[in-house]
């Protein structure tokens, strides 16, 4: 620790690290002009750099360098339970693999303290509409996960700075944001005080960064990523594009934070924002509710954004109060920001490379869709796009467009109070006009935190959202995550027999194609005022802003006008019934210290031979423990732009006729506890085969006579040139020990930050991914395990090149970060192309993580070494 620049903290008995003036012996003024980021990151340079690099670390930041790599250590590692399970199974085996080599496996610990929520296990199956729906939830969860379970409170007593916080209390980012981070962290150094410093942390999630709405530094890695951070090596990194967004005006009357994300979502990808940090700042943030600027923030995978700060200014200190956060740390907040040059006034004098503005009274009401996140649809352009349009109704049959999932759902809306009230006004508003949800539509409530039920029972509005259907079925993801749970089986019966277009209307913030249920063949994206209006309306063919929503008693129209809540109701509600003690009684006793208890019986985990849920992974075997040779490859698929982390690991439901549902049925699972692909993650043997399984997939390898691309979960073996189901591909390919490639357009890899999306394919036997972009924690998920990710130069294209599938491609030169390889194309006729690319290995680091194999392979072999 460099104590050069260590000062005492006016007004407190702790110490901090004075970055200004660290900063400005080097170059006069400096500080000032540093955004809120490198402000941040300074500071723990200061703080960890050894006093003689400390210097030329700094100079990076404050003259915009991007051309070295410095350390970033994040102070604690927050998971769910897919990723964080995943992960902490990967540990598990790595020390399984170290005791093999003869070394001490309990030495394998998480050094960064790490908390695990489980909140993404629960399926829908019982809707809000369904007496004892939570409970009934609830038990169907721990029965299909009492493998999962089984291991996870194993890692509690295995693994030392493991927090577990078990199912049934909420989602990760909710919690996070009303809880866990304290925004200013206290830590022990050993001199005998303690140190202030800036909280931040990485997430194994890509919504990770809701909580830089507090003005905390916090973005979504890879499960692999994490694993790294876990066991104390720095996340290592370049100074990132640091984008100013300047909030100017108000939201006009009735516009929702939802309906201003998604207007930014799509404003923020048109500007190509994707990997950047952007500031939030302007009269317009200034106004923003917490709630509001953490809906901003925890879209920020949607525009593409790596983090979407917000400083810390008098909302913030307000929120921590009404969230029950204690009073010495909310004054320890505002202390520390003002001292620190982090509080908004502070900031006036910061300096981008590059502004964006973006005019909040311009917003509408709006919906996300269909299938993208960052598709506006604004609602008054419904018919217009051909959304809502003439049906003709017929009696005991469902309507085109059917609605058959309406659900307020995810972190991204449950957080912010106003949203939540406000459907909660809306469906009074409506049970008093007598209007009801069509019978047809799934409808269900699953906050984020179990204040929510607090203040909606506090305020009265809880029995009118019951009433409508919208009971709590959860505190968990469930929806947005995929986990919609299966349909009334007359109802799916209807959707398969005529084919019908059926949709799902979610307060999410994923649409994309095939994620929210198999049969709902398109979602839309809302508000929860919103989706409660589609619950009633039962179609998205109608025009929500137009059409009648129903009769009252005197056989007047009833229109969405009518029913639609005032600003001024909605704040008046929120200021009376949310209330700081109801964040105290809910986490208080959640993050409550047992005692230390039991130490499990031995560091390494008995492994269940049949779990289909828990498996000793194999990634330290065979071809899976070094360099990949990047020679002979077979194209295992050429696809289009823009394919996401869903199209290469679904979550949702498995099905039985699918790869994973054949294998499941194979080893003695009823259907009906199936579960998704997401909550088999920690047994490779089901979750590879889900490895490209989504049936919205185009594999541009599979044609029809006519030439055109076939949808599906397909491939085409050659040199036989016979189209298959994928995972049967796969499975010949790896008899074969083919070597493999995927060929792809821009933007790959978007989407969740799920590293099956990476193992599935390393697994399979491909060895590179050669696309036009790469979406960032993607990109060093497939490096964490061993796969190259490279780069067309521009203007260079599958199509451009004209691939077909038929080729064998190698790839030739040496690496070094970001270095031009050449990927050597022989085609059928014998014709040999010399492709330039660029090596996605960024920086040094990524080359060391590559050439060892992968992340864990790395760590296995630096820890027997030192060891040794």
């Amino acid at each position: 620790m460099n104590t050069d620049y260590r000062k005492p903290l006016p007004g407190t008995d702790l110490d901090y690290f004075d970055t200004r003036a660290a900063v400005d012996a080097i170059q006069s003024g400096a500080y000032d002009k540093l955004p809120y980021t490198s402000r941040i990151l300074a500071e723990q340079l200061v703080r960890r750099c050894e006093p003689e690099s400390l210097t030329d670390s700094l100079k990076q930041l404050i003259e915009r360098q991007r051309t070295l790599d410095f350390p970033w250590y994040p102070a604690r590692v927050v998971c769910h339970d897919i990723l964080g399970q995943t992960a902490l199974v990967d540990l598990a085996g790595l020390r399984d693999a170290i005791a093999e080599k003869g070394g001490d496996p309990s030495k394998v610990n998480p050094v960064v303290p790490t908390q695990l929520i489980v909140d993404h296990s629960l399926a829908v199956e019982h809707p809000g509409f369904e007496k004892d729906a939570f409970q009934k939830n609830r038990d169907v969860e721990e029965r299909r996960n009492a493998d999962r379970f089984h291991f996870i409170n194993w890692t509690k007593t295995a693994f030392d700075n493991v927090d577990v916080i078990p199912p049934g209390n909420g989602i990760m980012h909710q919690i996070n944001l009303e809880k866990m981070s304290p925004v200013v962290q206290v830590r022990s150094d050993g001199s005998g005080r303690s140190v202030a410093y800036p909280d931040t942390c990485v997430g194994t999630d890509s919504h990770t960064p809701m909580v830089d709405a507090l003005g905390v530094i916090s973005v979504g890695v890879g499960g692999l990523e994490a694993e790294n951070v876990m066991l104390g090596n720095p996340s290592m990194m370049r100074l990132p594009d640091i984008v100013g967004v300047e909030l100017t005006g108000k939201l006009k009357p009735g516009i929702t934070g939802t309906d201003l994300v998604l207007a930014l979502t799509e404003f923020l990808r048109r500007e190509r924002v994707v990997g950047a940090y952007l500031e939030f700042y302007g009269e317009g943030a200034d106004s923003l509710s917490v709630g509001d600027r953490a809906t901003i923030a925890n879209m920020t995978p949607e525009y593409g954004a790596t983090a979407g700060m917000f400083f810390i200014d008098d909302q913030t200190i307000e929120y921590l109060k009404l969230t029950g956060r204690e009073d010495d740390q909310v004054a320890l907040v505002e202390t520390f920001a003002k001292v620190t040059g982090l509080w908004a006034d502070s900031l006036k004098t910061a300096e981008y490379e590059r502004v964006l503005k973006f005019d909040l009274s311009g917003v509408e009401r709006n919906l996300a869709g269909p299938s993208n996140p960052h598709a506006l649809l604004p609602v008054s352009q419904l018919h217009d796009r051909g959304i809502a349009k003439e049906w003709e109704e017929e009696e005991g049959l469902m309507p085109d467009g059917a609605v058959i999932i309406a659900a307020i759902t995810s972190c991204t809306n449950t957080s912010n109070p106003r949203n939540i009230i406000g459907a909660g006004l809306l469906a009074r508003n409506a049970n008093k006009l007598g209007l009801v949800r069509k019978p047809w539509v799934k409808s269900s409530l699953a906050p984020g935190s179990k204040t929510v039920k607090m203040y909606l029972e506090e305020s009265g509005l809880l029995p009118e959202l019951q009433n409508l259907g919208f009971d709590v079925v959860a505190f968990a993801c469930t929806t947005c995550n995929g986990m919609s749970g299966a349909l009334d089986p007359e109802i799916q019966k209807e959707v398969i027999e005529r084919d019908l277009y059926a949709t799902a209307v979610l307060s999410g913030n994923r649409n994309f194609d095939g994620r929210i249920h198999p049969y709902a063949k398109q979602a839309f994206l809302a508000s929860p005022p919103l989706v409660v209006a589609y619950a009633i309306a039962g179609t998205i063919r109608f025009d929500i802003e137009k059409d009648a929503l129903g009769k009252d008693q005197d056989g007047n129209p009833i229109y969405l006008k009518d029913i639609w809540p005032s600003d001024e109701e909605i704040d008046a509600i929120v200021k009376s019934a949310v209330k700081p003690e109801q964040f105290r009684k809910t986490y208080i006793p959640m993050f409550e210290k047992k005692g230390d208890g039991a130490r499990a019986a031995s560091p390494l985990y008995d492994w269940r031979p049949q779990s289909t849920y828990i498996r000793r992974p194999p990634y330290w075997e065979g071809n899976m423990a070094g360099q990949r040779q990047m020679k002979g490859m077979r194209p295992l698929a050429i696809l289009p732009d823009n394919i996401t982390t869903d199209h290469l690991s679904p979550s949702n439901a498995i099905l039985l006729d699918s790869a994973a549902g054949a294998y499941l049925h194979k080893m003695g699972l009823p259907e009906e506890d199936f579960n998704s692909y997401a909550t088999h993650r920690g047994d490779h043997l089901t979750a590879q085969r889900a490895t490209l399984a989504n049936p919205k997939l185009f594999n541009e390898m599979c044609r029809d006579d006519n030439g055109d691309v076939i949808q599906g979960s397909l491939a085409r073996v050659e040199p036989e040139g016979q189209q298959m189901r994928m995972w049967e591909a796969i499975e010949t390919y790896m008899e074969r020990k083919q070597p493999l490639i995927i060929v792809a357009g821009a933007d790959y890899g978007q989407g969740s930050s799920r590293d099956w999306a990476a193992k599935g394919v390393a697994l399979a036997g491909v060895e590179v991914i050669a696309a036009e972009g790469f979406e960032r924690i993607h990109r060093t998920n497939l490096i964490g395990m061993g796969v190259m990710p490279l780069q067309f130069e521009e203007g260079t294209t599958r199509n451009t090149l004209k691939l077909d599938g038929t080729e064998i491609y190698d790839v030739e030169g040496e690496l070094a970060p970001r270095a031009t390889l050449t990927l050597v194309i022989t085609r059928k006729n014998g014709d040999v192309d010399r492709v330039p690319m660029i090596c996605r290995l960024d920086t040094a680091e990524e080359v060391s993580v590559y050439a060892n194999g992968g992340i864990l392979q790395k760590f296995a072999k630096e820890f027997m070494a030192e060891a040794g």
